[in-house]
């Protein structure tokens, strides 16, 4: 599988869990950040196909990041890893522009069946 993805999550427990379930299913191409700075600075560095972001974060929190990775890309392929599955939440992260959200703790076959979906 040959598909790039950036994890962004400030737990790194939740970062390796994300990393393993990719490389079990054979995604090697992994980039990490643990905040919404980091994310938008990877995401340009790397143009990755999918990102799986969290919302809750210090210094810039995902929605935030999803906004600005989606001004400089409006094509990116953004997914919400949360455990917040208000539908707020998911309503404002698919205005700002994700694509999919998935809710912690997430299965295996929903994370995969998500890339498939958006790369």
């Amino acid at each position: 599988m040959g598909k790039s993805v950036l994890i962004v999550d400030d737990t790194m427990f939740i970062r390796r869990l994300l990393k393993d379930i990719l490389e079990k299913n054979g995604i090697t191409d992994i980039i990490e950040a643990q905040n919404g700075d980091a994310a938008l600075r990877m995401y340009i560095d790397n143009k990755p196909d999918v990102v799986l972001m969290d919302v809750n974060m210090p210094e810039k929190d995902g929605l935030t990041a999803i906004r600005e990775i989606i001004a400089y890309d409006h094509d990116a392929n953004i997914a919400v890893c949360s455990a917040m599955s208000h539908r707020d939440t998911v309503m404002t992260a698919v205005l700002e522009g994700a694509k999919d959200f998935i809710v912690k703790p997430f299965l295996e076959e929903r994370v995969m069946e998500t890339l498939a979906k958006l790369a």
